[in-house]
């Protein structure tokens, strides 16, 4: 047997991992795949900007940020009714899942009530809700839970040691409070990060090793290539090399087997070979459509080509709708969920 749920992952065993040839490293990765998933299965999200830009945040890569000038025009948090036309039309193109993100630090007690009929709304269209709200308390983790929420969305974003670098006004420790916070609540966590920030081969091992050291593993695990946007400070940041994108997807499917890896954002700037490549090494779940909050996404016929082309199929979801649909899940090497990026 390939695949092993662990929680107490060295570092030096994930380098030696991550350093392994790379067809040796993939032959791995697809073995401990075939173990937990349908191999020819991808899960399928739409994301919805719900309120946009103007965040208080100093995320150094982020277009929405307020300290930066990325020319995004700012919108309200906007109406229940327009994220349910988005969810119907998500439906109809094929998404099993339906993620809302806003700018905000946290939820506010004005729009937070707001935020809880758009997870009923969505719920009772048959699909799975996630969203990324920013920080949350017990209270708020416990309010979309009793709403019906399937999974939160808080990327760790790097390593501990680099994310001072890249963000000062959230700890680290306070992104793992609100996974604590949403986890104690029963609602399945989507946490990952973002790679191509300007880190070293070290924090990207790091980052992956707070993930697979976490309690319980994140049920969705978005590894996200940094869409460069032009404003902020990361804007001339030097490219990541393909094959280490290739290997972070890879080595996050060994550590973390029964959870699905997102393949998130930066998708627009891969060809079909790569993403090919990425889906071979375990990525199993993808954002469908054309805006990723704010950056550009593959156009959904496109996907639909290449899922073709590769003998691939939506996943399909079944809700389930008794008392222990938000039960907190056990960990086992056989296989669940993902979801987000932010």
């Amino acid at each position: 047997m390939t695949s092993i749920t662990r929680h107490d992952w060295s570092f030096d065993e994930i380098k030696s991992l991550y350093e392994l040839p790379f067809n040796d490293l993939l032959f791995r990765a697809q073995s401990v795949h075939r173990e937990n998933f349908d191999p020819n299965a991808v899960q399928v999200s739409t994301l919805l900007s719900i309120k946009t830009g103007a965040c208080p945040e100093d995320c150094k890569y982020c277009s929405q940020s307020g300290h930066y000038n990325t020319e995004l025009e700012k919108e309200k948090l906007i109406e229940v009714e327009k994220v349910m036309e988005e969810a119907r039309r998500a439906k109809q193109n094929g998404a099993s899942r339906f993620c809302m993100g806003a700018a905000w630090k946290h939820p506010s007690a004005k729009d937070f009530p707001h935020v809880l009929d758009m997870v009923k709304g969505v719920r009772a269209l048959g699909m799975e809700t996630c969203m990324t709200l920013g920080a949350l308390s017990p209270e708020q983790s416990a309010a979309l839970a009793d709403a019906g929420l399937d999974y939160y969305n808080h990327n760790i974003d790097t390593s501990r040691e680099y994310y001072k670098t890249i963000i000062s006004t959230r700890t680290f420790d306070d992104r793992l409070q609100t996974l604590a916070n949403v986890r104690d609540a029963g609602i399945k966590v989507c946490s990952g990060g973002i790679v191509g920030l300007g880190e070293n081969e070290k924090d990207r091992i790091g980052f992956l090793m707070e993930l697979a050291n976490l309690p319980h593993h994140p049920e969705s695990v978005p590894i996200n290539n940094l869409v460069k946007i032009k404003g902020t400070p990361l804007e001339n940041v030097d490219d990541l090399d393909e094959f280490d994108f290739v290997r972070m997807i890879a080595v996050a499917r060994i550590l973390m087997p029964a959870s699905h890896v997102r393949l998130s954002a930066g998708r627009e700037e891969m060809n079909d070979q790569m993403q090919a490549l990425c889906f071979f090494a375990g990525a199993n779940s993808i954002f469908y459509g054309e805006k990723l909050l704010t950056t550009s996404n593959p156009l959904e016929n496109d996907d639909m080509l290449l899922f073709s082309r590769l003998g691939i199929h939506p996943e399909e979801i079944v809700l389930d709708h008794d008392d222990q649909e938000h039960a907190p899940v056990p960990e086992q090497s056989s296989a669940f969920y993902d979801a987000l990026s932010q």
